[in-house]
């Protein structure tokens, strides 16, 4: 039987991540895998493809509607290759996956292939098909990630009431998209097949979509994405989802109590994610697993066995592959002795459509519930000379901070590339920085990061230079 220091349960990003990490730090180490290839939801159904897609989609949008601005004048029909479009998108996560197995070779991480249950504390059976292996593991760190949810009066036949992994594999362009759920995952695809044809339609069960997200933000992405064409309907509770041949029905009601019904060939079922902890048999191990499927951790990821530990999408917070990777080196350098941490309010969060919805820190409402005292400067992009250029005025940045001590409390954006500006947000608030600070900083014209100074700027007695 083979032994090892750290054995991980899940590739994902959290899983492979925190493999790597036990390595470095001279642990034999394992990591099991259900499927063939590594990665985890993220990388094969997930983060990886959704991006593949929106990347082709946009470049595909501008083809269509924006080359002709810029001089640029094609002879023909432009058409549009699906096919091709998702044989792209496999190959980028073909070459992705594979990366990860070459980084487990690399660090001398030995990966089994199967489903990874617990017999006891310290010893993890391995089934693949009818063949059975026991590895014995002194620490065990749970990554099994998530998977789609439903809701409870939905039949999910995967060819028309579909989920996000069929929507990365679609074979047409639907004509009629119902998307429910106004989260990320929703309005990312949503905005995919809208580009490539689709009348795409939003139905939100919150009064406004990215609920989670500063409200200012959630205002500004509808506004956008309506001018785009999108259509949204929040405050409305779905009831039930039929499908007859063709034909997909989802029936709501709406904040009147009104029925409202909307009929297309698609209904993508997008209304969050769960744990994904079926078939662990933690109970084995006497892991403790709540209701809902997610296993219950200390602020060490600790579970209640000691030995083993949990990250990612199964434990309390926001189910991001970024999250999990701090976790995974956190949890691995717990493991090895040190003394890690993680500051879970400076995890920032994004929305891939276009423009970029990204966040860090406190929201403006929750300032307000924790009376908290603040100021706010804001920024829009379209008076940046970058945006002007590109064409990509929409958005802005906003900046909370604190009003007796300055202190950066929140940023918010929404605009071209603020998925990488968010960066600079989280590097400031990671040092305490005050929002003087950030205005003080000289940033290079012209770029889109100057809406970052501007924003600052306004947050210091509304010094904006260029509003």
């Amino acid at each position: 039987m083979s032994k090892y220091d750290v054995a991980v349960i899940g590739s994902g990003p959290g899983g492979y991540v925190a493999a790597i990490r036990c390595a470095q730090l001279g642990m034999k180490t394992a990591i099991i895998e259900k499927y063939d290839v590594l990665g985890g939801t993220c990388l094969n159904v997930g983060c990886i493809p959704s991006k593949a897609l929106l990347d082709s989609s946009h470049h595909y949008e501008d083809a269509m509607k924006h080359f002709e601005e810029h001089g640029i004048e094609i002879s023909g029909d432009i058409k549009l290759n699906l096919k091709k479009m998702i044989e792209r998108k496999a190959s980028v996560v073909d070459q992705t996956t594979k990366g990860i197995a070459f980084l487990m070779d690399k660090n001398k991480i030995d990966v089994f292939t199967g489903m990874g249950a617990f017999k006891d504390a310290t010893h993890i059976e391995i089934t693949n098909g009818e063949k059975t292996e026991t590895i014995e593991a002194k620490n065990t760190i749970i990554a099994t990630g998530s998977k789609p949810a439903s809701l409870p009066f939905i039949k999910l036949d995967k060819d028309r009431i579909i989920t996000s992994t069929e929507a990365l594999n679609m074979k047409e362009v639907p004509k009629h998209l119902i998307v429910i759920g106004g989260g990320v995952i929703g309005l990312e695809l949503g905005q995919v097949y809208h580009r490539l044809g689709a009348e795409v339609s939003v139905v939100e069960y919150m009064d406004r979509i990215i609920p989670t997200m500063d409200s200012a933000q959630s205002k500004e992405l509808m506004k956008v994405m309506k001018k785009q064409g999108v259509k949204f309907f929040v405050s409305h509770k779905v009831s039930a989802v039929s499908k007859k041949g063709k034909e997909v029905t989802v029936t709501a009601t709406d904040k009147n109590d009104k029925e409202v019904t909307f009929k297309g060939d698609y209904c993508l079922v997008s209304v969050g994610r769960k744990p994904y902890t079926e078939g662990l048999k933690a109970e084995n191990a006497g892991v403790k697993i709540t209701e809902r499927g997610m296993i219950d951790v200390n602020d060490h990821l600790q579970t209640n066995i000691k030995n083993i530990y949990a990250i990612g999408d199964v434990v309390r917070g926001a189910m991001l592959a970024h999250k999990a990777s701090e976790e995974g080196v956190l949890v691995a350098e717990i493991i090895a002795g040190q003394k890690p941490h993680i500051d879970y309010n400076l995890i920032p969060g994004v929305v891939y459509t276009w423009p970029e919805v990204a966040s860090v820190g406190k929201t403006e409402e929750q300032l307000k519930d924790a009376k908290i005292e603040y100021k706010s400067g804001q920024f829009p992009m379209r008076a940046l000379g970058r945006s002007r250029a590109s064409g990509d005025t929409d958005g802005f940045v906003k900046i909370l901070s604190d009003k007796k001590t300055d202190e950066v409390l929140g940023v918010h954006m929404v605009g071209a590339r603020v998925a990488d500006l968010i960066a600079e947000a989280v590097t400031a608030m990671e040092f305490r920085a005050s929002a003087e600070d950030i205005a003080r900083m000289s940033h290079a014209h012209p770029t889109y990061a100057e809406a970052v100074k501007e924003a600052a700027l306004a947050a210091t007695d509304d010094r904006a230079l260029h509003i």
